[in-house]
């Protein structure tokens, strides 16, 4: 049974996708994967685990789509999506409780959690493979090389090719051994889509509607639907700096929060950091009217949106009014009118088409 390739020949038929050859055949690949993963058993010792799969390419080109195919349709008993970034957050606390509780050296630390990981995911999936920082680099050879030791399938997506995971990173040749690793383990599949998908969905109508009310809500939920492939939303939850931050909302590297969710609770720089890190795309529904009342709320909208606007992060929203309208009058009107201007040049065809940045160049001053 062709499950990954039906269900994307089926959005193709409902006009929910456009055929793209390059998807196509992404899609089959991971559809011969998914038919392996269902004739393996990986409580039998005998039975061969499948090869791995990196899938990598442009922005906007389908991997969060085709990897949401993919999960959906691995019949694996024991798996696992997760964000990369997400992932080795997760990794790196797990060795400072482990330090904490058992005089072991940094091998057998890195044994324990992969056998660990082993026990609650025999398909682990990545989405958005990014190595920047020399922490998760260090860890990353001795941990692949246990899991694979244990049989998981790893199966990742990101912008580029395994030669230049970490590149131009301090000690770097001491990475090259997991690259190697990687390469034997995993094949690589290049997404050569000629088009950017998320960039057309993102022109082909307006992103910032206004005034509010039941048309805006309507727009809103077509730009998620189009945005995200008519993917079912799900929650997802990070910790950042100790503190657990939610996305009620997130699918196809996209997130959807309302104004509140995001600008009327005790949230700062750090979080929006991470949100524009994390995410291509975010969707803010509701933004008022800021009147002086709401001049913490204004505040924390500043920082969002120069988070998003920094790491080049799109943003589709629904508001009262116009960006020089939302806070005429107030303590920080004046610091608002930067805020105004960035709200309107993130509409535009140049800063759509713009590349993200890598999470390492994304910077915010305080409020």
């Amino acid at each position: 049974m062709a499950d990954v390739l039906m269900a994307y020949r089926a959005r193709v038929a409902a006009g929910v996708l456009t055929r793209d050859p390059a998807q196509e055949t992404a899609a089959a690949r991971l559809d011969d994967l998914a038919k392996q993963l269902r004739r393996w058993n990986p409580d039998l010792w005998f039975s061969k685990a499948p090869r791995g799969l990196y899938l990598w390419g442009a922005v906007g080109r389908g991997k969060s789509m085709l990897m949401d195919m993919f999960y959906a349709h691995a019949h694996v008993q024991k798996k696992q999506r997760v964000h990369f970034h997400e992932f080795m957050q997760a990794r790196h606390d797990f060795l400072r409780r482990a330090r904490a509780e058992r005089d072991e050296g940094q091998d057998d630390l890195i044994a324990l959690m992969a056998k660990d990981i082993a026990e609650y995911a025999r398909l682990l999936c990545f989405d958005e493979m990014q190595i920047t920082d020399i922490a998760d680099a260090m860890i990353l050879g001795r941990l692949f090389e246990q899991l694979f030791v244990r049989n998981v399938v790893i199966v990742a997506t990101g912008n580029r090719p395994p030669d230049d995971f970490y590149k131009n990173g301090i000690n770097r040749q001491l990475f090259l051994p997991f690259i190697a690793l990687f390469k034997d383990k995993l094949d690589i599949v290049e997404l050569k889509a000629e088009r950017d998908f998320r960039l057309e969905r993102l022109m082909a109508a307006p992103i910032y509607y206004t005034p509010l009310g039941p048309a805006a809500k309507v727009a809103m939920d077509e730009a998620w639907m189009r945005l995200t492939h008519g993917a079912k939303p799900k929650a997802t939850s990070f910790e950042v700096q100790g503190r657990r931050l939610d996305a009620p909302r997130a699918a196809a590297g996209c997130a959807r929060f309302t104004f509140a969710e995001l600008c009327e609770r005790p949230l700062g720089p750090a979080d929006y950091l991470e949100l524009a890190d994390r995410f291509d795309t975010i969707l803010i529904d509701d933004i008022p009217l800021l009147t002086p009342d709401r001049r913490e709320a204004a505040a924390r909208l500043r920082i969002l949106v120069d988070a998003l606007y920094e790491a080049k992060t799109k943003l589709v929203c629904s508001a009262a009014a116009e960006p020089a309208a939302l806070y005429a009058e107030g303590v920080q009107s004046f610091e608002f009118e930067r805020t105004a201007s960035r709200l309107m040049e993130m509409r535009s065809k140049d800063y759509l088409a713009a590349p993200r940045r890598e999470a390492a160049a994304v910077s915010v001053a305080p409020a």
